[in-house]
């Protein structure tokens, strides 16, 4: 079953009452309270600085595997709280995850970087921008990308992706048309960069979210990545699986700037086409599931490779 995804930008208070998430609001608000069973919740998003929980509801939340994100004073994902006794042989997996050798690590690191470079291209393909020299360049990823065949793609995909969308924001926030070659030159991929920037980040933050709930269901830790190291990364590994979903969330980003174009503003409602990224179908060995449920499969795969019981991360491919 596909679990929701709670947004609260508002002041209010949640706690427990029988087995529900009770949200209560103030009461010059004039909102009714609504509950919400715990166990058809995957993620909430905490998005006020006076929201309040109880220690009840965020021990039963993660008892049920839910994420739960906080954010920074800029209103961006800024924290999390996961369920790290998610899985009954976690013991056996972290010492199946540590033992993991170099080789292994790199070839898993290769089928990712292969499976991201394809899914680009599909994106690219789906726009009407050129996409084949992308199709070729997977093929050429060798056992831990020496060459960085992947920094090499995402420059030609970043020029691409937005070709065919001509508005631009100004500082003030205020949208008005430019001319194609303008937006072409204008557009850089960075997280303090321009719009729609915002709208990837935002974007790869639910996503990120969602990776790092399926790693700890799977008994793995979300710290100890396959290619990505940093010591000030509690999510390496999660950041090495989100890599071939990426390219749902540029689609999304590119639904967005279709409707409404590019802003600086991320505004409520914005959040909320975004929040919806984890019900996205995407397909996996020709089978078709909401992005939350094929994540759930991608990371209990890369257990199976850690054990030593398989050798292939079950990726979507994008169409």
């Amino acid at each position: 079953m596909i679990k929701r995804t709670l947004y609260f930008s508002n002041p209010a208070r949640l706690s427990k009452k029988d087995s529900q998430l009770l949200v209560q609001f103030p009461e010059e608000s004039g909102q009714e309270s609504r509950t919400v069973p715990i166990e058809d919740i995957g993620i909430i998003v905490l998005d006020h600085s006076q929201i309040t929980f109880t220690q009840a509801l965020l021990s039963s939340l993660l008892e049920n595997n839910a994420a739960v994100m906080c954010t920074d004073s800029r209103h961006l994902p800024g924290g999390m709280f996961l369920n790290f006794q998610g899985h009954s042989e976690m013991a056996e997996r972290y010492a199946f995850q540590i033992d993991a050798s170099l080789p292994l690590k790199k070839f898993l690191w290769q089928q990712t970087v292969e499976q991201k470079i394809l899914n680009q291209a599909a994106m690219l393909s789906k726009y009407g921008e050129k996409y084949e020299d992308l199709v070729a360049l997977a093929k050429l990823v060798k056992s831990g990308d020496p060459e960085n065949m992947e920094g090499r793609t995402a420059a030609l995909y970043w020029k691409r992706l937005f070709k065919g969308f001509d508005l631009h924001t100004e500082s003030n926030g205020d949208i008005h048309a430019r001319t194609m070659e303008s937006v072409k030159e204008d557009f850089k991929r960075g997280r303090n960069e321009a719009a729609p920037n915002n709208l990837l980040n935002y974007g790869y933050a639910i996503l990120r979210a969602v990776v790092a709930r399926s790693i700890c269901g799977s008994g793995l830790l979300p710290t100890l990545g396959i290619h990505h190291r940093n010591k000030y990364n509690p999510f390496c590994l999660a950041d090495d699986i989100m890599e071939p979903y990426r390219p749902y969330v540029d689609g999304v980003v590119c639904l967005i700037l279709e409707a409404h174009g590019a802003t600086e503003e991320l505004t409520p409602a914005l959040k909320k086409e975004l929040l919806q990224i984890p019900t996205i179908d995407v397909v996996i060995d020709g089978e078709s599931s909401p992005l939350m449920v094929a994540m759930q499969r991608t990371t209990a795969s890369l257990a199976r490779c850690y054990e030593g019981v398989s050798r292939k991360i079950l990726y979507p491919q994008m169409k």
